[in-house]
């Protein structure tokens, strides 16, 4: 079988937020994938394939169709299940590599969840299921390039398979669910089209990406493209060592996400940010926390830091906020911080408003990050 060369992922030059949200999704799959949108040859699909690369080995059920977790009982396509049932177990594993799965621009239905066999389950009571890309995206990454022009429709079966993690097909009482855990990833022209502000609130983050304007770094991105693409010696080998140490990174991240947990402080600053940049609903505070405490365990941070919310925010509400994210550049001091609460206590104002602002909740995030850091170096 012919290897299919793929660009080094630390070999792209520039776009570091458009790699920052790939990771960060790669990380934690449930933060809601990512839409990148921005003109042609920016480096978009170049990234995505690069990431599928990136990423290490998992294990599988062996001949599974679906790719499930033989860890992970709860996430069993019926197929699974079944040999189970039958005594198989454990159940045999083999191991795969992550692939990045396409989705035609003219997909239908039928082709995206897959068809039931309705004659076989009336006649012969069995479940004959065709998978459709769903299934081939399970545990990979589904790359739908242009989502802006598929139809409204398939556009809403793909989110809700990613929010779900399950895909379900039901056809005149006949129901079939297999697991649909995916990195979703959708880039667009915004020239050609926009979308649905409700299709567009549901992907988890979104990055703008333009042309690099300087001309050094763009002579650079020609040198390395041009390397690339004649094979010449030794270029891949000079992105190994920085592409296995991302790569190690992510996968150390995985398992750490789930002992990152927001503090008060945190949750109040995401909430604080939310209410100033004018975001709608409450998907914003919710992605904007998975986010932070995704990146949190990329950076090997025990809890997200102000600046790790800060950057998840910018990610999470690229395409949710309404007015601009305010950055503070310095921090109130704890000392600052216990005078202003003093003078409050002996000054209350009638009538106060007594929601926290982002400077109370920056200031708690502050003070926790800094009792944070004293406990890390203790």
């Amino acid at each position: 079988m012919a290897v299919r060369h793929t660009y080094p992922f630390t070999a792209i030059v520039g776009q570091e937020r458009m790699k920052l949200a790939l990771c960060l999704n790669a990380v934690h799959p449930r933060i809601g994938g990512v839409l990148i949108r921005g003109e042609r040859g920016t480096g978009k699909s170049t990234a995505v394939r690069a990431l599928a690369r990136l990423l290490p080995e998992h294990d599988v059920v062996e001949g599974c169709h679906f790719g499930c977790d033989p860890d992970d009982a709860g996430a069993l396509c019926w197929q699974c299940h079944d040999r189970m049932t039958a005594g198989e177990r454990p159940l045999p594993r083999e191991r795969r590599r992550m692939r990045v799965v396409d989705l035609p621009i003219n997909a239908s239905e039928d082709r995206v969840v897959g068809t039931i066999d309705l004659e076989a389950a009336l006649k012969e009571g069995s479940r004959r299921f065709e998978p459709g890309v769903l299934a081939e995206a399970n545990r990979n990454i589904l790359y739908v390039d242009e989502v802006n022009l598929l139809d409204d429709h398939i556009v809403d079966v793909l989110l809700d398979a990613a929010a779900m993690g399950v895909n379900v097909v039901e056809r005149e009482g006949v129901s079939v669910t297999h697991p649909a855990r995916f990195i979703l990833v959708g880039t667009m022209n915004p020239e050609e089209g926009e979308l649905r502000p409700q299709l567009l609130d549901r992907f988890g983050l979104c990055v703008d990406v333009e042309g690099i304007a300087d001309a050094d770094l763009r002579v650079e991105i020609t040198e390395r493209d041009a390397a690339f693409r004649s094979g010449e010696p030794g270029f891949a080998e000079r992105f190994l060592a920085s592409d296995r140490e991302l790569g190690e990174r992510i996968e150390g991240a995985v398992p750490a996400f789930e002992r990152v947990h927001l503090t008060p402080g945190n949750a109040r600053l995401v909430s604080s940010i939310c209410v100033e940049a004018g975001v709608l609903g409450h998907r914003g505070d919710v992605v904007t926390g998975q986010t932070a405490r995704a990146l949190a365990a990329l950076r090997g941070h025990q809890a997200p830091t102000r600046d790790d919310i800060y950057d998840a925010a910018e990610l999470a509400l690229a395409h949710r906020a309404r007015a601009q994210i305010r950055r503070e550049e310095q921090e109130p001091s704890q000392t600052e911080d216990a005078e202003r609460r003093e003078s409050e206590d002996e000054q209350p104002q009638q009538g106060e408003n007594t929601q926290p602002g982002a400077s109370d909740s920056e200031q708690e995030a502050g003070a926790e990050q800094q009792e944070a850091s004293q406990a890390d170096t203790g």
